[in-house]
């Protein structure tokens, strides 16, 4: 019998509709595959805290990733580092945002968006990036590029509209729902800005493609424009197909099953890996990176969204079948052993240039497990959400990429990453 908890906060489970699906967002249950494993709800809780204790507030040479900024007339200031790379990163500042609005850390929270307003935003409406967020930036705010990256900026949304949901709306930055429209709004409809660039001109326009309707890997115009396979959200565009601005509620609808579909396309029918950039039939795009036919870094994330997806909505059971068959791959590479790069059918590489190397990361550990909410094969499955258990909470040089996806992993598969809907 599937253990379930409790949405602790209204979803739409009263609804009935076909368009909702038959899981979580519908049921309001969550499954807890940990507890399933046996183990109890205090020790989950416990793995839980001090995983978020040990990278929000632990030793700042070895454990953490976050750190606070002091204070400004909105109030304290935090930021999260990638420590590796000594930047911060949008991709770590709306995944700080999501862990602390998952977990009910409204401090923290409001102290990362404040920092993430106050130094990432770009406010000047002649910049080319104008209503983004600076990708990366140093410690002290410093813009590294002023280009933006979408899987930033939909967290952002995401974890906005939760806070809004959870908590209610304050003033200025702090009117949650107000922020994440405006963003959404960008998003979709963000006129086209040109600027002189250090390369060239900067062009830049919406952070979508219309036709198929697709997250793009960067907003910058370009002759060929590309995905990223692991920025595909469809758990979250459902939400904005219901929550969101009205006049793009049947985009993002339409987005999700296009997400959905791409899914099946873009991974390996033998594997399931998926590639770091894709065509949007797919295909590994060829033009612009070297790497981006591999399954690298950012692709291990990519089961993890159709796997979250199944479990919210439960509308595309190829996901299912995806999930089978890249737990399958890995567990035949070992599943305590499988290194972090390979090919998309299935031969090891060496790390990306530039990156630390791992041998078995607990990123990826993390990922594969969450596999295992949308997984048939019930007993390999639990061996991935075991390994995981077993996995320490990372520290040292690689901590934040590995930290951020071991931590929200262990919140997916203990029910404890949910969907906060409407009071």
């Amino acid at each position: 019998m599937a253990l379930v908890l409790p949405a602790l906060a209204p979803s739409a489970s009263a609804k009935t509709s076909p368009e909702d699906g038959a899981g979580a967002y519908a049921t309001g249950t969550y499954r807890n595959l940990f507890a399933e494993n046996g183990h109890s709800q205090r020790e989950i809780r416990a793995r839980i805290d001090a995983a978020y204790q040990q990278l929000f507030h632990g030793n700042p040479q070895t454990q953490a990733i976050a750190f606070a900024a002091g204070t400004n007339t909105n109030g304290p200031l935090m930021y999260v580092t990638d420590w590796a790379n000594h930047d911060v990163r949008t991709e770590g500042m709306s995944y700080g945002m999501m862990i602390t609005v998952q977990l009910n850390k409204k401090a923290e929270f409001d102290a990362i968006w404040n920092w993430a307003k106050t130094y990432m935003y770009i406010s000047d409406p002649k910049a080319p990036s104008y209503e983004y967020f600076a990708w990366s930036c140093k410690t002290d705010g410093t813009h590294n590029s002023e280009g933006a990256a979408p899987d930033g900026e939909s967290y952002f949304a995401m974890a906005l509209l939760f806070a809004s949901n959870r908590w209610g709306d304050g003033k200025g930055i702090y009117n949650y729902h107000a922020e994440a429209d405006n963003l959404l709004h960008a998003m979709v409809h963000r006129q086209i800005i040109s600027a002189p660039g250090e390369h060239g001109p900067h062009t830049v326009g919406p952070m979508v493609n219309q036709d198929p309707p697709m997250i793009l890997f960067v907003p910058e115009v370009m002759p060929q424009p590309f995905t990223d396979p692991s920025y595909h959200l469809p758990a979250f565009y459902e939400l904005w197909a219901r929550w969101g601005p009205k006049d793009d509620r049947a985009f993002w609808a339409r987005a999700a099953e296009s997400s959905r579909a791409f899914f099946v396309q873009t991974t390996n029918p033998k594997t399931g890996l998926a590639p770091s950039y894709a065509d949007f039939d797919g295909t590994p795009h060829k033009t612009r990176f070297p790497q981006s036919g591999e399954f690298g870094y950012d692709a291990w994330r990519t089961a993890s969204n159709w796997s979250v997806d199944w479990s919210w909505w439960r509308k595309a059971p190829a996901e299912q079948q995806l999930s089978d068959r890249i737990q399958a791959f890995f567990a035949a590479q070992g599943i305590n052993d499988y290194g972090p790069v390979y090919t998309l059918d299935g031969k090891l590489l060496g790390a990306t240039p530039g990156l630390t190397h791992e041998d078995h990361p607990a990123g990826l550990a993390g990922t594969n497990a969450v596999a295992s909410l949308a997984a048939t094969n019930r007993a390999r499955a639990k061996q991935f959400v075991e390994a995981l258990w077993n996995t320490p909470i990372p520290s040292g040089q690689n901590r934040y990429y590995d930290g951020m996806l071991y931590l929200m992993s262990l919140m997916h598969l203990s029910g404890e990453f949910r969907i906060w809907g409407p009071q």
